[in-house]
């Protein structure tokens, strides 16, 4: 069975910094029409940045929309047409000041795709070089270093609970113990 829908309407209802939201009217392919609500956003990375004693590099700050200070992967928005792989360069060096010799690309995740289309791509950093953070100017966060299997544990307790993080971790682990 082919699944689909054809949007019939679209209007944008509000254009925010980050986001946007667009209220449309779709097709089903039963022949009824449904409403949706549409947020759109650029997309981002998330970087698992994996030092050479097997410590990801997470970075904790507070989350306005969770309301707590959330540990998680370094992670960044997309600029307007920028490559996901530059992005990734650019702010794992922003949020944690470390460069990679070495990424792997992770592949990519919908987050939450029932009501936001954003793309995150997750990239693996290794053979890692510090070097000194530049944050935004409203970018407050603390870096630590985390053992890897740590932080499955933390997953399978449901410690950790940011979605990219989780599954960032979890495939670089899987790529870590197929080498």
């Amino acid at each position: 069975m082919s699944f689909y829908e054809k949007q019939l309407e679209t209007k944008t209802v509000y254009e925010g910094l980050i986001v946007d939201i667009k209220r449309d009217v779709a097709m089903l392919q039963n022949g009824n029409s449904a409403e949706r609500e549409v947020v759109i956003h650029p997309g981002g990375v998330g970087i698992v940045a994996v030092t050479d004693d097997k410590k990801v590099l997470m970075v904790r700050q507070y989350r306005y929309p969770m309301e707590e200070v959330v540990l998680e992967i370094p992670a960044g928005k997309l600029d307007f047409n920028e490559d996901p792989f530059e992005c990734a360069v650019r702010e794992l060096s922003e949020e944690t000041g470390y460069s990679a010799n070495k990424y792997v690309d992770l592949g990519k995740i919908y987050p939450s795709p029932g009501f936001c289309r954003e793309t995150l791509y997750l990239f693996l950093a290794l053979e890692l070089v510090p070097g000194k953070m530049h944050l935004d100017e409203n970018e407050l966060l603390s870096v630590e270093q985390v053992d890897i299997d740590e932080l499955v544990e933390q997953i399978m307790a449901n410690e950790l609970k940011d979605a990219k993080s989780v599954v960032g971790v979890l495939k670089a682990k899987m790529y870590l113990n197929s080498l």
